[in-house]
């Protein structure tokens, strides 16, 4: 029976020294990736946190958010472009929003552009919904962004909706 590679990433909370395996997922990622500079002001903040999947010393996936209780902004999910569609974002998602729930986050927000279907149905498989839009969002593109927000997060079991 072949291995089901899913199960052999291990979660892990990242840290500054995990700053360029996250620069190089990021350019991967992201037509707008964040800059080296932008990414260790970040990880300078106690308010900033960013967790990923590795196995053998790759990170698969990560995603970064501020949290500051009762609230957290999820700033970035990205997969590795050669891992997708594999339930990595789903499973990391998840993880992540089941701990946040625990260290007392009820509400959770982000923006995701329009044409990001994969992300929107990500997002609504784990009870997030819209709540706006936000016009010419993104920098690059001036692709709108929907906001979207997931409530009593306490209350629910992500990935269950």
């Amino acid at each position: 029976m072949p291995e089901n590679k899913e199960h052999t990433w291990r979660l892990k909370l990242l840290r500054s020294l995990d700053l360029i395996r996250v620069l190089d997922l990021e350019r991967l990622c992201f037509s707008c990736p964040w800059t080296e500079t932008q990414l260790k002001g970040a990880f300078a903040l106690k308010e900033f946190q960013a967790w990923g999947l590795v196995r053998e010393q790759r990170l698969g996936a990560y995603m970064s958010f501020y949290h500051l209780p009762p609230e957290m902004e999820i700033l970035n999910l990205g997969v590795h472009p050669d891992l997708r569609r594999q339930g990595l974002a789903s499973r990391l998602l998840g993880s992540v929003l089941q701990e946040a729930g625990k260290s007392g986050i009820h509400y959770v927000h982000l923006e995701v552009r329009v044409s990001n279907m994969a992300a929107q149905e990500l997002y609504a498989k784990h009870g997030f919904k819209m709540m706006g839009i936000r016009k010419a969002y993104y920098p690059d593109t001036k692709e709108d962004a929907l906001v979207l927000r997931l409530d009593k997060l306490g209350q629910i079991m992500p990935g269950q909706q």
